[in-house]
């Protein structure tokens, strides 16, 4: 383990956090351990290095896990971590099925995704590469049961969510997502399409995730598009209630 991670989850241990990501970090990981302490199906669309799908298996050893990662070197990564544990699928998510480029962001890679974004890091390396891109209702069978939908992708998370409308609906899981500004308008996105979609047609209700854990009410949409635009928050759960 390298020292920058054994710190993180020494600060993880502590319930301290150093950065709003690693408070992020941690309220995912009490997320995970509630909605799947009595097992279930879990998607990580973002897989990354796969920290979260760990988590996932440790918690429900027993569920059909899936891990979304379309960066060649890391999906190769994944394909080997999780062999027979996990199915691992090299497409990056849509509203739509094809190819498309996608930006990998080579000294930041959590970063990369379809379109350009804004960097929090000082001269981004990006390579241009080519990429499938699925819907996430085309990957998963109408018997395949989820339970739990993780989605981490730079800014497209309404395209993605848009491509998962059916699943959304037939199953109803709980949905982990970021939403904020600096990437999501690089899609054209607005807080209102996010809210609507969820709630209107998805029939999920969209929280702050320690109010969610906290048993508080649901955000109304004009709490959400507040939140959003203010940036006061980018980290949400969506769930039935």
């Amino acid at each position: 383990m390298h020292f920058k991670e054994l710190i993180r989850n020494v600060l993880m241990s502590l319930h301290v956090d150093a950065t709003k990501n690693l408070k992020y970090d941690r309220l995912t990981l009490k997320v995970l351990e509630q909605v799947l302490k009595y097992g279930g199906n879990a998607i990580d669309i973002g897989c990354h290095k796969g920290e979260i799908l760990e988590i996932m298996l440790k918690l429900a050893p027993l569920g059909h896990h899936i891990g979304f990662e379309p960066i060649p070197s890391l999906y190769d990564h994944l394909k080997a971590q999780f062999d027979g544990r996990a199915t691992i699928l090299p497409y990056a998510l849509s509203n739509t099925n094809g190819n498309t480029t996608f930006q990998y962001v080579r000294n930041a890679p959590a970063y990369s995704g379809i379109r350009k974004r804004e960097y929090a890091t000082n001269h981004p390396d990006i390579e241009e590469i080519n990429v499938e891109m699925r819907t996430l209702d085309s990957v998963i069978t109408s018997d395949q049961t989820v339970r739990l939908i993780k989605i981490d992708v730079e800014g497209a998370e309404y395209l993605v969510l848009k491509g998962a409308l059916q699943t959304l609906r037939r199953h109803q899981p709980v949905v982990i997502f970021e939403c904020g500004l600096g990437a999501s308008e690089f899609y054209g996105t607005q807080p209102e399409q996010i809210y609507d979609l969820l709630t209107r047609d998805a029939g999920l209700n969209i929280h702050l995730i320690p109010d969610w854990l906290n048993g508080y009410p649901w955000l109304s949409r004009e709490d959400f598009i507040r939140i959003y635009r203010e940036k006061k928050d980018y980290y949400f759960v969506a769930a039935a209630n």
